[in-house]
């Protein structure tokens, strides 16, 4: 089992910067691939950014040039700092490991990003 634990959600302005953490614990070497995705009010939710265990980066067009995903492994940790923040970029931001060999996702709680003057 794996256990999934985002954090750094907040209020910012638009152009502001943000860092989300996200905590994995338990059995991590189940895991492929860290992502993180995002559900804004109304909509689904979309995939953002994307980190394989072979530090392969893949990030949404949307999100390209403005958010940076890495990963601390001593830390069990995932980050994804976002940079010149948009009022789009407003949601829930919920971190997902994928497991290995499967497509089953484990999910955090998630964490709220609001962009706003």
């Amino acid at each position: 089992q794996v256990q999934v634990v985002e954090s750094g959600g907040d209020l910012v302005q638009p152009g502001g910067s943000l860092r989300l953490s996200c905590l994995v614990s338990g059995s991590i070497y189940t895991i492929s691939a860290m992502g993180w995705h995002r559900q804004a009010p109304g909509k689904t939710r979309e995939w953002v950014a994307r980190i394989t265990s072979s530090d392969y980066i893949t990030y949404a067009d949307s999100v390209k040039g403005r958010f940076t995903i890495s990963r601390d492994n001593a830390k069990n940790t995932v980050y994804l700092q976002m940079n010149s923040l948009q009022v789009e970029d407003t949601a829930v931001y919920y971190c997902g490991a994928e497991k290995v060999w499967t497509a089953y996702i484990y999910w955090g709680q998630g964490t709220q990003v609001t962009v706003s003057s």
